[in-house]
């Protein structure tokens, strides 16, 4: 007696004779969640058939399709939920105008080894040299290299920290950002923080201690962030934990947006007649 389960199964046309091949493929892969297969499989096999290509090749050609497209879709989705202001490369950055910053270290900070690592970064320098555009630049690298990331200013993660406790929902808040492989915290020092404030945002930087990365761009030096945290001990015991893994990037050069000003004025442009793209 022959085994019931080791019975070939009816083929689709002997199940559903009315329904096209094609509706019953197309519902396939739409559960089997393939949209790539059901975009691109009649191109590829005609392609395939004029290439003499054999199944084993058509099937591995559709693959590499469905993988592209969906790795796409997955770092659209990290940009996405990391809340950038604008998205910027390095491409569109002037490292000739910042002479002082390390272009080969902020290269190979680039490759993202560092996050895996769970090291920290820091950059410093005055208003308009480019620390937001790096500090964008690198978040949006760690996306593309398969990183969850978050960019929020400190003034507004500050905010919404408070705002949060007062909600009763500061620990949900609290276990997103510790969960993050990267919170880039920008504009650290623009702002001073109240003494709740520095401690909500003290407990959540402390909570990444070693278990995930941060980026922070400040306009002050180190010997002035008491003025933005309001306690030497809070302050110390912060920087103490942040410079154990970090690359400090120093920014100290002339304001790129106030030299691009002054170049366009030179010429005679008007700020209206011409946008600048510059590092923030």
């Amino acid at each position: 007696m022959t085994d019931p389960v080791m019975q070939p199964l009816p083929a689709m046309t002997e199940i559903g004779t009315s329904v096209p091949p094609q509706i019953l493929l197309g519902n396939h892969l739409k559960a089997l969640k393939l949209p790539t297969f059901a975009r691109e499989y009649e191109k590829v096999a005609m392609e395939a058939a004029g290439s003499r290509t054999d199944y084993p090749g058509y099937l591995l050609r559709l693959c590499e399709l469905e993988r592209i497209d969906r790795e796409r879709r997955m770092v659209e989705r990290r940009i996405r939920l990391a809340r950038f202001p604008h998205t910027k490369s390095f491409d569109t950055f002037d490292f000739a105008a910042q002479p002082s910053l390390n272009k080969p270290l902020v290269v190979e900070l680039a490759r993202c080894e560092w996050i895996t690592t769970r090291s920290n970064i820091i950059a410093l320098g005055p208003s308009g040299t480019g620390k937001t555009h790096v500090a964008l630049a690198l978040g949006l690298a760690a996306c593309q290299k398969g990183h969850s990331v978050a960019f929020v200013t400190a003034a507004a993660l500050v905010h919404e920290l408070m705002e949060a406790r007062d909600e009763r929902r500061l620990r949900q808040l609290q276990k997103h950002l510790a969960s993050v492989k990267l919170l880039i915290l920008d504009e650290l020092g623009y702002v001073p923080f109240t003494a709740v404030g520095s401690e909500l945002l003290f407990e959540v930087l402390s909570q990444r201690y070693e278990r995930g990365s941060t980026l922070i761009t400040s306009n002050l030096p180190f010997d002035e962030w008491t003025s933005v945290f309001g306690s030497e001990r809070l302050t110390g015991a912060l920087l103490d934990r942040l410079t154990h893994h970090v690359h400090i990037l120093e920014m100290n050069g002339d304001s790129y947006r106030l030299a691009s000003s002054r170049k366009r004025q030179k010429h005679g442009h008007h700020p209206a007649q011409q946008e600048e793209v510059s590092p923030p």
